[in-house]
């Protein structure tokens, strides 16, 4: 499938799919979108407090960057798993400019990290930051009562509507702990009644720039 490196209007870079007209990010903002719906309605409701964190489409490692960054800035012990089916190229990975638009150029080498550290193994980033990658379909996770937040980034609904089946958030909810919380830009009323039907209770809230409304689900 064709794909290309398109500049969001933040003027940070995302991957972009023509033939689904689908893009990793929102091309409303990247860093925007991703400081909106992960960090702001995800990660500061810990309120620094330790947390264990699984992604749901490692993709370019803008979240996990930008949790890395957050997460430094008030000392806040992080473990991150990021799982991901098709990683992303070592040249499209050159083309993600996240570094320089975060201005977090005396992090570049974490950045670097996050991409070139071996796949299946924890890896300490910093004294407060651990990531582990996992390369598998989100059909295969099978973990139970690990995570306290969930960051779910799978591609939409409109062209990959299994990701977002009664069967892959009931997975969700079992790897989350007791009051665990999902994350996701979402917001379509079938993803509501999936989520709820395994259990979440699901809030509604304002989405960020381009997008009206998201959902964060607790456990």
């Amino acid at each position: 499938m064709k794909r290309e490196i398109l500049r969001t209007l933040d003027g940070s870079t995302t991957i972009h799919l023509p033939d689904w007209d689908e893009s990793y990010h929102s091309k409303h903002g990247a860093i925007q979108e991703a400081y909106h719906v992960f960090i702001q309605n995800g990660l500061s409701t810990f309120n620094c407090q330790p947390v264990c964190i699984l992604e749901i489409g490692f993709g370019t490692g803008l979240n996990a960057f930008i949790t890395y960054l957050e997460g430094k800035k008030s000392n806040q012990k992080i473990d991150y798993y990021g799982v991901e089916a098709y990683p992303i190229s070592p040249e499209e990975i050159l083309q993600m400019n996240y570094v320089t638009e975060l201005d977090a150029t005396s992090e570049s080498e974490v950045f670097k990290l996050m991409h070139d550290c071996e796949w299946e193994i924890n890896k300490d980033i910093s004294t407060l930051f651990s990531l582990t990658k996992r390369k598998q379909f989100f059909e295969q996770i099978s973990d139970e009562d690990q995570f306290d937040l969930i960051y779910f980034d799978a591609f939409g609904y409109r062209v990959q509507p299994e990701l977002w089946s009664t069967e892959i958030f009931r997975k969700m909810y079992k790897s989350l702990k007791s009051e665990g919380t999902l994350v996701t830009y979402a917001a379509r009323g079938v993803v509501k009644r999936s989520m709820i039907e395994v259990g979440f209770k699901v809030e509604k809230l304002p989405g960020p720039p381009g997008k009206r409304e998201m959902f964060r689900a607790t456990k």
